[in-house]
């Protein structure tokens, strides 16, 4: 005689997710990165990182500075500030001063401005302008250019967080760039702050 049937199991409740608690004494740090320093605390292969310069427990990043770009990277202990920081939902503009080879056409600052194509898509309009060359510390080692080519500086302001994205965005339009250095992130600027030098900000948006 056949068995009946077992009654069927009511499925198991997903865990739910609670929200992680902002922590006791939430910080916000402003580090000027300097060039050749990667955006992460450990490194198996032995090359410079945010622990050589930032001697603060329980910080991590808001958003990345590829390790051949210089300039402002905020790093906190609140996920909340991070995500607003860092995520791209929030639209928060990052300003970068970029010096290309070549010399930039309105055609070409009107491309930027206007979004351009990239492989994974068409970027959003971008704030573009020509910029005087800005007062900037001496890079370590020096940036490698052609004699035989002129080079220009450019402001970006973008809203996006794609990879290598200002670097892409120039060279589609036919500059090339040289130098990458972030100077401002929504409210932050690095206001004189050296190279591997940090500083506490208020830790929240303003």
């Amino acid at each position: 005689m056949a068995r009946p049937p077992r009654p069927s199991q009511p499925p198991h409740p997903a865990p739910r997710r609670v929200a992680k608690a902002p922590p006791a004494a939430p910080r916000l740090i402003m580090l000027n990165k300097p060039f050749d320093v990667l955006t992460q605390f450990q490194d198996e292969q032995g090359r410079a990182t945010l622990k050589d310069f930032v001697a603060v427990p329980g910080v991590y990043p808001a958003g990345r500075l590829d390790r051949d770009s210089e300039g402002l990277l905020l790093l906190t202990n609140d996920g909340r500030l991070q995500a607003q920081i860092a995520d791209p939902k929030h639209k928060l503009a990052k300003t970068y001063w970029v010096q290309v080879e070549g010399e930039p056409s309105e055609e070409q600052l009107v491309q930027l401005r206007n979004g351009v194509q990239l492989n994974d898509g068409p970027t959003l309009p971008a704030e573009a302008r020509r910029l005087d060359e800005p007062l900037l510390w001496e890079r370590n080692p020096p940036v490698r250019f052609r004699k035989s080519v002129p080079t220009a500086w450019l402001e970006l302001v973008i809203r996006e967080g794609r990879n290598r994205q200002v670097r892409r965005m120039t060279a589609a339009v036919g500059l090339p760039t040289l130098r990458l250095v972030r100077v401002r992130i929504g409210p932050w600027s690095l206001d004189g702050l050296a190279p591997g030098q940090w500083r506490e900000l208020e830790p929240r948006l303003r």
